[in-house]
């Protein structure tokens, strides 16, 4: 696979005329990020470019020494590197996430990371960004991907806690992005007691609140004084749910807020009595709505379901490659279970 602008290389997507990478598995000297999820934005690169809140994600996440140098990509504002114009522009994925687009000469290339079309009351919604090559995800790939309305989802939690006064319902969702999400949609709903949450998830909470996100109060479960907090909402990380940690609650109602739950054996895999169908990645009508609304002429599939997605955009005349970037794709489940280990 190659391009004039984009190749790839073993670390990821390399730029050669600018001389960085995109997103890429392994440290490099030079690294444009696309969002903070742990499968995108590693430690140890030389230089990093991203948006202010992905920097500041990183640094939490990673530790303030994660790179060598940073450098604030401002959304819209177009930067040369290299010969290679750079401009960052909204994904609606998650706080700070950013397509990036790269133009050279006529060619203009964008790399999307991972995005959604969905309303989020936590992050800027994705702009679709006209280019040559759309460089995309395909995690839920297949047409029998719809995600319904997050709100409907949340109302299902809620009437699910009116009906269980004397349980604890302990929704898990991923540490960045869904938790916060999750929150403010509760809110939203009208849910005006205190969220209760895992230690993991504290910090990212507090810095989503000081970017003046409305999520109300939320309090750590070791800082209450009550025991098993009947009645009330937990978010955790998805791995805590069926860990030593979960059996401390009133009869626990196990959730699990993911566009996976749209499948019943996910569900029960986990051991979910409650599944919400919420995701922060486009669906099947979505992903191909917004190839289409890119206007590219070629569409590359970074990882999930790939095939589905080539053949669909070969059917529209748009030519169309599967690219098998394996470290792509686990969300954060691996930053989420060894923060809620430690």
């Amino acid at each position: 696979m190659a391009a004039s602008i984009l190749t790839l290389a073993p670390q990821g997507l390399y730029c050669p005329a600018g001389d960085f990478y995109v997103d890429p598995m392994r440290p490099v000297p030079r690294a444009l990020i696309t969002h903070g999820h742990a499968d995108h934005a590693r430690a140890g690169h030389g230089a990093v470019m991203a948006t202010a809140e992905t920097l500041a994600i990183m640094a939490l996440r990673c530790g303030a020494g994660f790179a060598r140098s940073q450098q604030v990509a401002p959304l819209g504002e177009t930067i040369e590197v290299g010969g290679i114009s750079v401009s960052f522009h909204p994904a609606g994925h998650v706080l700070g996430s950013a397509q990036i687009a790269l133009t050279q000469g006529p060619e203009k290339i964008v790399v999307s990371g991972d995005y959604k079309r969905a309303a989020d009351p936590t992050c800027l919604p994705f702009e679709p960004v006209a280019c040559d090559i759309f460089i995309t995800e395909a995690t839920f790939g297949l047409p029998i991907f719809h995600h319904p309305d997050a709100a409907a989802e949340v109302a299902k939690l809620l009437d699910s806690v009116a009906m269980f006064p004397e349980r604890t319902h302990l929704v898990g969702a991923y540490s960045l992005g869904k938790a916060q999400r999750l929150a403010a949609l509760i809110r939203q709903a009208g849910w005006d007691r205190p969220l209760y949450i895992h230690g993991a998830m504290d910090k990212l909470m507090h810095f989503y609140a000081a970017q003046g996100i409305a999520l109300g109060e939320v309090i750590r479960v070791a800082d209450t004084g009550r025991a098993k907090l009947p009645g009330e909402i937990v978010l955790c990380p998805p791995s805590s749910l069926g860990d030593a940690w979960s059996r401390r609650f009133a009869d626990p109602v196990a959730c699990f807020a993911s566009g996976w739950m749209r499948t019943r054996a996910r569900a029960r895999q986990r051991g979910v009595e409650l599944p919400l169908i919420v995701s922060d990645h486009a669906d099947w009508a979505e992903l191909t709505a917004t190839i289409r609304e890119t206007g590219c002429r070629e569409v590359w599939v970074t990882h999930g379901e790939a095939d589905a997605l080539v053949h669909w955009a070969g059917t529209q005349g748009i030519g169309a490659m599967p690219l098998h970037m394996l470290g792509y794709g686990d969300e954060d489940e691996a930053a989420d279970q060894a923060a809620a280990s430690a």
